[in-house]
């Protein structure tokens, strides 16, 4: 697919979002680590790319103590990678998703398949790139068949990720789905009742929206993302 077809794609998507227009004004995209931007991420592994986040502790130590996780029955059913997280180590936005699926369990990077594909492009109808967020599940490690993750599998692995949010410290988080938007929330609402609001995560502001899984078989909720990213937008702004 050549350039021109790419950019036709893109435009088509931004049009099924609802999009009707984009800034040019560069100043809300100015991330708070330059050298970030000038570092050479493309050589570093995104499955072990886990620099020092703003909060004090690193994310690389974090990872170090998840170890061979045996904490939790998932251990033992067929994993293949422990999937920790991906992208900017201070990023001001955060996606937390529910836990990895089957392409993400072979690569050990969260959000690389269809949906993954798809949270690219979400990502990018905001004026940002995948390098420029921090992407990470609740669950590490894939639930056998992709179930939903069982209650003991969240409390267990759940400070894990407590901990990713308080070492990079995001100004927005991002709760993709039910699982996500409950585990951070601490509430048992449907996802259907949480999202089109904004609530306090610690320091940061919490959005709740659909999965990109759901989006992909329910292509009429996206003009829905939409309006949620534009209030993320929004809140990059201030």
């Amino acid at each position: 697919m050549d350039l021109r077809d790419q950019l036709a794609e893109h435009l088509v998507f931004l049009s099924e979002l609802g999009v009707t227009g984009l800034s040019r004004d560069p100043k809300w995209r100015q991330r708070a680590d330059d050298a970030w931007n000038a570092a050479s991420a493309a050589d570093m592994s995104p499955a072990v790319a886990v620099s020092t986040g703003a909060g004090g502790e690193a994310l690389a130590d974090i990872r170090a103590d998840i170890g061979d996780c045996t904490r939790c029955k998932l251990c033992k059913a067929g994993r293949t990678h422990i999937v920790f997280g991906v992208g900017h180590p201070n990023a001001d936005l955060m996606f937390v998703g529910e836990a990895p699926g089957q392409d993400e369990d072979i690569q050990g990077i969260p959000f690389v398949g269809r949906a993954g594909q798809l949270l690219t492009k979400i990502i990018e109808s905001i004026g940002l790139k995948r390098d420029e967020v921090y992407i990470a599940n609740v669950i590490k490690c894939r639930p056998p068949g992709n179930r939903n993750p069982d209650p003991d599998e969240v409390a267990t692995c759940e400070p894990f990720l407590f901990r990713q949010i308080a070492s990079i410290q995001p100004k927005v988080i991002v709760a993709l789905g039910k699982f996500a938007a409950q585990t951070l929330l601490k509430t048992q609402d449907p996802i259907s009742k949480l999202r089109g609001r904004v609530y306090k995560h610690g320091d940061a502001q919490l959005i709740a929206t659909f999965h990109p899984a759901f989006l992909l078989r329910s292509p009429d909720r996206k003009r829905d993302v939409w309006e949620d990213m534009k209030k993320v937008r929004s809140i990059l702004r201030e």
